[in-house]
């Protein structure tokens, strides 16, 4: 089982030992298991709790995996694409990118964007007829599943024919949502349930996460044994200062209300996708009423100055597989006094234990913050809005036009009122593409996080020039950082971005699409939805009064990011 070893300031230690007495005296992790909803606010949390004894029942249906494993082989598919947005995309992204292509095998491709560019490249990289598609949805009421399906079901019906196509397709859903029925309409290979109880982000060993598991090869009966090992010793019984997931969860939620609230997540090269769905568990979940957890992954380690009191470093280190420059720079974060939390794990199969140990320490985080950790407000309010205006497109033909503040060099700037009123007051008689952006950039202040929402192809080259940007930004102001591809995020870390304290500057990135891609029966298409979700993103950034600018770039998005990184290193 992995190890937990941390490293606090003597301030932050004294709290967390203190709230480890109060949280054993007060028998709350019996209040956690027995379902005790005002252990949080009280309103409706005892409903979400299914992800405690998950383990048991997917342990029970191993064979029916493993016959679902062999059949998926006997059938010749050599691609398992899942169509999959948030909580039911990211598992298996992580286990797609920890465990590879596993011989005799389908690979899996997991697509969770709706930029038309990456969409096209991921139907370039499978066999159509020797392909498996998952539609992974919840509710099977999301958006993005539902139009990836769309898409690729009219895909698969021209390759293998109206008789066959169903046979192409399985659903994980919820018992008696839409994408059942259509499941079942369309004739699915099968269909696979979620557990109502269960939130989308605390799916991970459900069938949201152990069907595509079984598919890939994984074995899963290890996989869960290592999890059940750790539910054992995060239970009711034992003695909180020895509970994994507790003893993680009162750091966490302690250093969040002394202003710690920025958590740093390393993760050893080979589970590095680990921190992705680690960033939705901790934003989405306590992210709210102002308060939460802002998780920062994928921002390489520097020199500790330039770090100030706000961050608690987490350091997932693969035993099997670690990496030397990281173990340096975290003993340097260390010994310059900083907060680090380290997790040792033996091997990949405990991945399994760790997603276990992060949904009990999260639930108890949210405890000790104050909120619900299982709802997601604010992320309702962004797919309301996006909503309104793809159904305004479907009866008009047309998004609403919008006026740049400024256009210069093929870039625009686009903003709200008050933030383009405070930006202009800033930049006085500077009003270029540079002046704004320096105006904007000035906003951001000590115990400030700094945001790059990118509504472009997730993809290598695209990566690495948004995080230069990002660590420009971080060695000058000295402030922690975050990058999201759109709209990803948005069923992730949008929801602490718009509902957690307000500490973010956001730079919000959109271009023009080079490819346009329909969506069978709609008038909308790909790139209209993924303009909408980012138009209904500024929007309710917007209403909660958060310092946001939005950069739009043209076709040529490669010159466009150089010319964009240009202008934020002379505005700095």
């Amino acid at each position: 089982m992995s190890r937990l070893k941390t490293s606090l300031p003597e301030s932050l230690a004294t709290i967390v030992k203190a709230t480890i007495a109060d949280w054993q005296s007060r028998g709350n992790m019996q209040r956690l298991w027995q379902r005790d909803a005002t252990l949080w606010t009280g309103v409706d949390e005892d409903k979400w709790l299914g992800w405690l004894d998950i383990v048991d029942e997917q342990m029970a249906q191993h064979d029916q995996l493993q016959k679902l494993a062999k059949e998926v082989q006997a059938r010749g598919f050599e691609h398992v694409m899942l169509l999959g947005m948030g909580g039911s995309s990211l598992c298996p992204e992580v286990l797609r990118m920890t465990f590879g292509r596993i011989s005799h095998f389908p690979t899996l491709h997991v697509l969770d964007s709706t930029d038309p560019s990456q969409v096209k490249a991921f139907e370039h990289q499978i066999d159509i007829p020797k392909t498996l598609f998952i539609v992974s949805s919840k509710s099977g009421s999301t958006l993005e599943p539902n139009i990836f399906k769309q898409y690729f079901f009219e895909r698969a019906k021209q390759a293998v024919g109206a008789v066959k196509v169903g046979s192409h397709f399985m659903a994980i859903t919820d018992p008696g949502s839409k994408m059942q029925q259509v499941a079942e309409a369309e004739r699915f290979l099968h269909v696979f349930f979620g557990r109502p109880s269960i939130g989308g982000r605390y799916s991970a060993l459900s069938n949201f996460g152990m069907v595509p598991a079984a598919l890939i090869g994984l074995d899963t009966k290890k996989f869960l044994a290592r999890a059940a090992e750790i539910v054992r010793a995060c239970g009711a019984g034992m003695a909180v200062e020895e509970n994994p997931g507790a003893v993680l969860g009162i750091i966490l939620g302690t250093a969040a209300n002394a202003g710690r609230d920025k958590v740093t997540i390393i993760a050893s090269p080979r589970i590095s996708g680990f921190g992705a769905w680690l960033e939705q568990l901790l934003a989405e979940s306590t992210g709210k009423a102002g308060k939460g957890i802002i998780p920062v992954d994928r921002e390489p380690l520097t020199t500790p100055e330039v770090y100030g009191s706000d961050r608690v470093f987490v350091y997932v280190r693969l035993e099997s597989g670690a990496d030397a420059d990281q173990d340096s720079k975290v003993a340097a974060v260390e010994k310059a006094g900083h907060p680090v939390v380290r997790i040792a794990m033996p091997d990949t199969y405990d991945l399994g234990a760790e997603f276990f140990r992060w949904q009990i320490a999260t639930a108890v985080a949210g405890s000790i913050i104050g909120i619900n950790a299982f709802n997601q407000p604010d992320v309702e309010a962004s797919k309301i809005a996006t909503r309104e205006l793809t159904s305004a497109y479907e009866k008009t033909g047309s998004l609403p036009p919008e006026e740049p503040v400024v256009e210069d060099r093929g870039i625009k700037l686009f903003a709200d009122e008050k933030n383009t009123a405070e930006m202009a007051k800033a930049a006085g008689g500077d009003k270029s593409l540079s002046g704004y952006l320096k105006a904007h950039l000035a906003r951001i202040k000590s115990g400030d996080y700094f945001a790059v929402l990118a509504y472009i192809q997730m993809n290598a080259e695209n990566e690495q020039s948004l995080q230069v940007l990002r660590h420009l930004v971080r060695d000058k102001k000295r402030v922690a950082t975050c990058l999201g591809f759109g709209p990803r995020f948005l069923h992730s870390t949008g929801q602490a971005y718009k509902g957690g304290p307000n500490t973010g500057v956001f730079l919000q990135i959109t271009c023009d699409d080079s490819v346009e891609l329909p969506v069978p029966g709609q008038k909308y298409t790909f790139g209209i939805v993924k303009a909408a979700q980012a138009r209904g993103d500024f929007q309710v950034l917007a209403e909660r009064g958060r310092r946001a600018l939005r950069v739009h770039l043209g076709s040529n998005l490669k010159a466009g990011l150089a010319a964009l990184q240009a202008v934020i290193q002379k505005a700095l």
